[in-house]
């Protein structure tokens, strides 16, 4: 009822876990079971170790959440040598998101990463790509369709494109990795949001700006969702404030084959879990047998 797969990614629910919210799954053990989950996808991983932005990186806001990480992380020798043997005790799909400066740095990172034990790569594009001037991976088609054919070169493990919304023409983005070779795509990442600190007249964040996530955004999400769907072939993975079944529910209408639950995870670590038992059972009150019922269902 609930086992789908996506781009050759076998998974038992359609409900993943959103990069950069659940760490790498380890951390998430003692509060949830993570062979329950459709697929584990870990915090973005680097060539190198990042220790990640300064000052205070995290904000409330309005129904969600600024953030200002920075991709700190230990690296992908680190990951390799000592995270990934300690998640192979688990029996669900690891997915390892991936971030780089250059197109180089993905096709590094794809190519030491097709190792037992990953299922797949979602590639982080809202990176600044260094040869660029700093303009991010994600906000122009061509340098986005290099970095998918850049992995693509580089390994036999499904690669997941994660989209940002900070572009005009969201559908236009979607079509330019699709054509590159992208075998899925997840969005949305982040809004780029702020928060000032009215008494003191400065930034709330150290970086000043952040990522815009939670329930705030979803119908942004939705909306995307819902226009990517009618113009690619690919499955979508879904994403933007789901913190419940009907809202995970709402992302599959519109086109989503699978969905990832982010900040939700920090307001209930076994989100995941619910979410999914949750839709199971609206599956049974509306006298459906299989999840893939609902996917691009919505009557407009």
């Amino acid at each position: 009822m609930l086992a789908v797969n996506i781009a050759g990614i076998k998974m038992k629910t359609p409900v993943m876990t959103a990069s950069g919210t659940f760490g790498f799954g380890l951390e998430y053990s003692d509060f949830v079971d993570l062979n329950k989950i459709g697929a584990v996808v870990v915090k973005g991983t680097t060539l190198k170790p990042r220790s990640g932005n300064n000052g205070r990186r995290i904000a409330e806001t309005p129904a969600g959440m600024l953030n200002s990480i920075g991709l700190e992380n230990p690296g992908v020798e680190e990951f390799l040598h000592t995270t990934l043997p300690k998640l192979a005790q688990y029996d669900v799909p690891i997915i390892v998101n991936i971030s780089g400066n250059t197109v180089e740095e993905y096709g590094k990172l794809a190519t030491l990463l097709t190792v037992p034990g990953v299922a797949g790569l979602e590639l982080n594009i809202s990176c600044p790509n260094v040869k660029e001037g700093g303009i991010a991976f994600g906000t122009q088609c061509h340098s986005a369709a290099a970095v998918v054919e850049m992995a693509k070169r580089n390994t036999k493990l499904p690669v997941i494109v994660k989209l940002s919304p900070n572009v005009t023409d969201i559908v236009e983005m979607a079509q330019a990795v699709e054509q590159a070779g992208a075998d899925a795509i997840s969005l949305i990442n982040t809004l780029l949001g702020m928060a000032i600190d009215i008494h003191k007249w400065k930034p709330v964040l150290g970086n000043v700006v952040g990522g815009l996530s939670g329930p705030a955004v979803r119908p942004v999400a939705v909306r995307m969702v819902w226009q990517v769907a009618q113009a690619v072939k690919v499955p979508i993975i879904g994403m933007g404030g789901i913190v419940t079944a009907d809202d995970a529910i709402e992302f599959m209408l519109a086109g989503a084959s699978a969905v990832a639950v982010g900040t939700g995870n920090f307001v209930n670590p076994k989100a995941t879990q619910s979410v999914a038992e949750g839709i199971k059972d609206y599956l049974g009150k509306r006298g459906l047998s299989h999840v893939n019922q609902l996917v691009g269902k919505v009557n407009v």
